[in-house]
This record gives structure tokens, C-alpha cells and sequence, in this order.
């Protein structure tokens, strides 16, 4: 279930990182459901890695332990899901501590204060903080679940480094994660649920040109497998790869680490911070310093919140 499992010793300013390509199961009950993503986190951690990332919508998994009545029926698996949100956190908490890890809970439906449905995935620390980002622009088929845009965009400030969250579709628009780089992000995290292979390849087509344009690491997390049972997650298709720009010095192909398709399994890799950061000035290309050539760019910074999670 994993892929570059050795853990090199990791020096100041590198961040080893591990991807879950993981399987949308039918778990019989919440225990059980709980019993997996504890052996998920444990062999994410033996990869030596200190940030473990899950996918998009890997929360309606839990919807499988309440039976077909629930879980046949896509307005029922939402409220039950957005029910479990804060028994996830607690048990992301548990286990982020019980490893010394950073992990990025599989997204899933919370319900606002106002009865709408939003998209969030949680960034939690060993010492248990959290961090939430909403998804900001909805798919078609989230707008026909009547799942709506949340906001706003975060970085949160860690002991890693500055670490911000693209949900799947918004890794596709550029301005998003322009804003994000611009407060200070270096590691954006790129959760994906896709059914097709097309779709897929256009979340890696945005979480590769995000690398690019914006001197930055980019970890694209995909549920993989068929969850027939499931109106919302029946069709799976994917891989977890980590994207830096493709620079002499730190990737020639751009890809630090990716994985097999559709096969479960993490995938790790160790990223050099400080090095992307000697690329921005001195690189072969400039992208992030020459962004402001383009006509009409302007400075977008200002649209981002800030939040540490440091304790």
C-alpha cells in the first residue's frame, strides 16, 4: 500500500510528504470505517513523512456504515456525513498526535450555520489545531448535489511551512492559487475526487501549472475505485503525485513523486523549500517574480486570511 516508503533523514526546510491514493470502501460501521484510516495514517507515517494528505470527499465513505437507506440516497448521505464532521476532527487529532504527523482530513459536507451544505477538508497538527478550507467553485455535479461555494481562502502558518488547500475544481483556476502563493504559501494541497481518467488528468493538468506559475509544491490526493453502493462517490479514478516546477536542481520532469493508477497505496516524496524559494529569484525561469507582466495582473494577496497552527 505504499510507494517510496523509505524516510531520509529530512534537514531544516524540507518537508516529506505522503499522498493517499485511497479506496472508497463500504465500511460496515463507523468503527470500522475508523479501524481503516487508523492503519492508513500508521502506514502514512512509516513512510517517514510528516504531512499526510486524503483525498476529496473520502468523508462519504462513512455514509456505506448507516446501511442502503442512507447511503442509496444522496440527501441522506449528506446530512449523515455532515453530521460525523466533528467526530472526524477528533479522530484525525487522535491520530495526528498519537504519529507526530500533520494530516489533511478527507474533505466531506459540513452544514453552515444557515442549512447549506459546503465542501471542507481540515488541516490538523500534531498538537491538534485545526484549520478548515472550504471549496470555493463548485463542479456541476456539486451544484445538482446542492452542495454551495464556501470561503474564504486560508493559509495556514505550521512548523512545516506555510500550507494552503486547493479542493480539486480550484486547482483549475489559476487566480486562486495565485492569491494563495501571494500570502505566503509554499505547499498547496490538492484533495481530488474524480470519476473518469479525463478528469483526473485535468485536476493534475491545474496542480502541475499551479507548481509552475507560482514557484510551489503542489500534492494532489485522488480517491481511487468503484463505491457502486454510492450516488456520489460510485466511480473513482486516479493517482497521488507531488508537483514542483521543473527547474535543474529540483525536478527535471516536475514530479517529485507519483503513483500507479487506481492502485491504492501512499506515495511520499521530500520537497526542498528553500531551494524553491532560491528558484524564484535565480532560476532557469522566473514565473512567480515575472508574473506581473502579464496585462492586467494585479496584486491578490489581500482576499487571503491567515491562520497559524503553530501552539
Amino acid at each position: 500500500m505504499t510507494d517510496n516508503a523509505a524516510a531520509p533523514r529530512v534537514r531544516p526546510d524540507q518537508v516529506r510528504i505522503a499522498a493517499a491514493q485511497y479506496p472508497i470502501g463500504e465500511p460496515g460501521s463507523l468503527d470500522a470505517w475508523e479501524d481503516k484510516i487508523a492503519q492508513w495514517v500508521a502506514d502514512g507515517a512509516a513512510t517517514g513523512a510528516q504531512l499526510l494528505v486524503f483525498p476529496e470527499y473520502a468523508a462519504i465513505e462513512q455514509a456505506a456504515a448507516f446501511g442502503p437507506e442512507v447511503s442509496s440516497n444522496l440527501e441522506a448521505t449528506l446530512a449523515a456525513v455532515a453530521d460525523l464532521a466533528g467526530r472526524r476532527v477528533t479522530l484525525h487529532q487522535e491520530l495526528a498526535e498519537q504519529h507526530g504527523v500533520h494530516i489533511l482530513a478527507g474533505s466531506g459536507p459540513v452544514k453552515t450555520s444557515d442549512g447549506r451544505y459546503v465542501n471542507a477538508a481540515q488541516l490538523i497538527t500534531p498538537q491538534g489545531l485545526v484549520g478548515e478550507q472550504e471549496k470555493i467553485i463548485m463542479t456541476p455535479f456539486e451544484r445538482d448535489w446542492g452542495i454551495s461555494p464556501g470561503g474564504p481562502l486560508r493559509v495556514f502558518d505550521t512548523t512545516l511551512g506555510k500550507i494552503a488547500i486547493a479542493i480539486c475544481y480550484d486547482s483549475e483556476f489559476p487566480l486562486l492559487v495565485r492569491a494563495l502563493a501571494e500570502a505566503g504559501a509554499e505547499i498547496v494541497l490538492v484533495p481530488s475526487c474524480t470519476e473518469r481518467v479525463s478528469g483526473f488528468h485535468r485536476v493534475a493538468t491545474g496542480a502541475k501549472a499551479r507548481a509552475l506559475e507560482n514557484t510551489i509544491v503542489t500534492v494532489q490526493s485522488p480517491t481511487v475505485g468503484d463505491a457502486l453502493w454510492s450516488p456520489a462517490v460510485d466511480r473513482n479514478s486516479g493517482l497521488a503525485a507531488i508537483y514542483v516546477p521543473s527547474e535543474h536542481g529540483v525536478s527535471d520532469t516536475g514530479i517529485i513523486a507519483e503513483g500507479v493508477l487506481d492502485r491504492p497505496m501512499w506515495v511520499a516524496g521530500t520537497v526542498d523549500l528553500a531551494r524553491l524559494r532560491r528558484v524564484r529569484s535565480s532560476g532557469e525561469m522566473r514565473n512567480y517574480a515575472d508574473w506581473g507582466a502579464q496585462p492586467g495582473a494585479v496584486a491578490l494577496d489581500r482576499i487571503v486570511e491567515q491562520q497559524s497552527l503553530i501552539g
